[in-house]
């Protein structure tokens, strides 16, 4: 993808292919990253995982792709270093009120999102290895409202009107009700949800 594609993503979609299955990626250190694999059986739960298919195409969304890494990096480099993943998140929100207006506000949003939703992930690995499905589901909830409120990758801001994601969530979340929920899936703006049935 980066070379053919040109698009500037990362391992996960990759890693999640070779290994198979749900997986749990620390990319720490991109050059080895440590992969785990969680065996879980959602149907135990009586859940299904649907991966839905918005119809939209990913197509002149490069740079609403890159924009998120780069973002990211200008409120790491007033740390002084290059990635989010080298600033301890306490560092980070007890020096907001100095960084802000020295990056734009998406900037810092979506730097938000990426500490919590670290914290989140390892909540999730941990809720499933313990057979506490409730818990995952609330957490695959509020990293879904993250992504939407704080990454804000469900739409293209250079194309407002179309927001393909946006009305797969909605229209989820209405059928689903109590009994599921749903969220973007992979990089956003186009593409899929997911939709724990």
């Amino acid at each position: 993808e980066n070379v053919y594609f040109g698009k500037p993503c990362g391992l996960m979609d990759q890693c999640a292919c070779a290994v198979g299955g749900l997986i749990h990626i620390d990319f720490k250190d991109n050059s080895n990253p440590v992969v785990e694999k969680i065996d879980n059986d959602f149907s135990q739960y009586g859940y299904s995982l649907c991966i839905v298919d918005v119809h939209a195409s990913h197509a002149d969304l490069t740079p609403d792709y890159a924009a998120i890494p780069s973002e990211m990096k200008e409120v790491a480099a007033l740390f002084g270093k290059e990635f989010l993943n080298d600033i301890p998140a306490e560092e980070f929100f007890s020096k907001l009120p100095e960084i802000f207006r020295k990056v734009g506000d998406r900037n810092i949003l979506r730097a938000m999102h990426f500490f919590k939703d670290n914290e989140r992930v390892q909540k999730e690995v941990d809720a499933l290895k313990a057979d506490d499905f409730d818990t995952f589901l609330s957490l695959i909830k509020e990293s879904g409202d993250s992504s939407y409120k704080r990454l804000q990758n469900i739409y293209s801001n250079h194309d407002f009107q179309n927001q393909p994601v946006s009305i797969g969530i909605a229209i989820s979340e209405n059928v689903l009700g109590n009994n599921g929920v749903c969220r973007v899936h992979g990089g956003g703006f186009a593409g899929t949800i997911q939709a724990f049935v």
